[in-house]
């Protein structure tokens, strides 16, 4: 039979003291067997239980002294046999336990943290550090006074709710694409393993049935645009004022292009010679390469343009960089300011009356086509760089329909500079 240690007490256990010699040393203190006090040569000292699990001798550690008393030692010393009799080890046991507690801390993220994150790893994602901007500033002003110190596992479709049902109704657009950048985060977050479940902002199936459809809310907020017969008066105004923000705003004008696309014209981007600005796909909207045939008035307001040394800028900034998109919508506001002191009537929206803005511009342009051309609608789309259908797009991005987009744009420009239209093109109403 095996030998029965003796059954030690409390205080035997305190007097136990390591040999002086050798390792570790470790003393059997019975009531269980296989129960060892281990002592180190500096008196340090822990629990061990000796026992075979599947055939296999194994010491698993049972907690330090005298955190552990000799009672709390003998009592987890039973419940370890008890699990091994019942098929369990404890020590494959004890590892699975940590890797889930590991787990579960590292799923501990905050939505705020979460942000961050998933805005590093998609920064390559974003065209340009405005958009990425802007990302962040609809997050930062909505999102994160709701949700910001919430765990990411703990958000639920209510707690998005908290965030865009107040603007639903009155922000709409915003609130979408709110909803949309909340989901985008929390679904990097579930494949990044700090989650798991359902996405409490998704719209199919989920906020759908909870939210109205966002087009049955609120009407699109149309860009208040020059009126067609006030384009060139209001042209005329702004050759008269200088600066860089007033000469981007009329090439905007010339060219219909956007306030971004122009604020980031580069002169590598442009052949005088061809009179064609050709913006790579980075910089537009639709990721799309969009080349933009030039009037002489376009070409001949670039060529007195300024050229600065170690800067590609077509319309740079004061302090080198792009001018922002408020110096062009300042530069318009002044325009309308300074025709209202003049006892004039402004350049306002035809339709809401608000003062004209630089996107509206793009506006005037497609009215005018529509209104007071026979150019066709799709030539005015490409050359808004709007997405139509893809056999109509490839048409109209070959060669021979750059140059009738050349006479249109040409066109364009006659009717902001006042100039009488040539080739049969422009219907004169009234």
């Amino acid at each position: 039979m095996p030998k029965v240690a003796k059954e030690l007490s409390a205080l035997d256990v305190k007097r136990l003291k390591h040999p002086g010699i050798g390792a570790n040393a470790t003393f059997a203190v019975g009531g269980v067997s296989g129960l060892l006090m281990q002592v180190t040569p500096k008196d340090g000292r822990t629990w061990l239980l000796r026992v075979s699990v599947g055939g296999k001798r194994r010491e698993i550690g049972l907690g330090g002294y005298p955190d552990v008393t000799l009672a709390m030692a003998r009592d987890r010393a039973r419940e370890t046999k008890d699990q091994i009799r019942r098929g369990i080890d404890p020590i494959e046991e004890r590892k699975a336990a940590r890797a889930q507690l590991a787990a579960a801390q590292s799923r501990g993220l905050t939505f705020a943290d979460a942000v961050d994150k998933y805005l590093a790893a998609k920064l390559d994602a974003f065209k340009n550090a405005k958009h990425r901007q802007q990302w962040q500033n609809t997050l930062d002003n909505y999102a994160l006074p709701v949700l910001g110190r919430m765990l990411v596992q703990d958000i639920t479709v209510q707690d998005v709710l908290r965030v865009v049902e107040p603007i639903w109704q009155s922000k709409t657009e915003t609130a979408s694409r709110l909803r949309g950048r909340i989901e985008a985060v929390l679904s990097w977050a579930t494949v990044a393993g700090h989650r798991s479940g359902d996405n409490p902002a998704r719209w199919a199936g989920n906020l759908k049935e909870l939210l109205p459809a966002p087009s049955r809310v609120a009407k699109v907020d149309n860009h208040p645009a020059l009126q067609i017969d006030d384009a060139p008066r209001w042209l005329a105004a702004l050759r008269l004022r200088q600066g860089m923000g007033n000469r981007a705003l009329e090439f905007a004008a010339l060219t219909a292009t956007r306030s971004q696309e122009v604020r980031g014209a580069r002169w590598d981007e442009i052949d005088l010679d061809a009179a064609l600005w050709v913006i790579p796909a980075v910089r537009m909207k639709m990721e799309r390469e969009h080349r933009v045939p030039l009037s002489p008035e376009a070409v001949a307001m670039l060529e007195a343009l300024p050229r600065f040394k170690d800067n590609p800028l077509v319309f740079p900034a004061p302090r080198g960089g792009e001018l922002s998109d408020m110096t062009l919508s300042a530069a318009m506001k002044r325009l309308h300011e300074a025709d209202i002191a003049a006892d004039g009537p402004g350049f306002t929206d035809r339709v809401n009356k608000r003062p004209a803005v630089p996107h509206g511009l793009r506006s005037t342009f497609r009215d005018w086509v529509a209104e007071r051309t026979t150019y066709p609608g799709e030539m005015a789309e490409v050359a808004l760089a709007h997405r139509v259908g893809n056999a109509v797009e490839a048409a109209y991005r070959r060669g021979d329909m750059v140059e009738k987009r050349r006479k249109m744009m040409t066109a364009w420009v006659g009717h902001l500079t006042g100039a009488k239209a040539t080739g049969g093109k422009v219907v004169r109403i009234g």
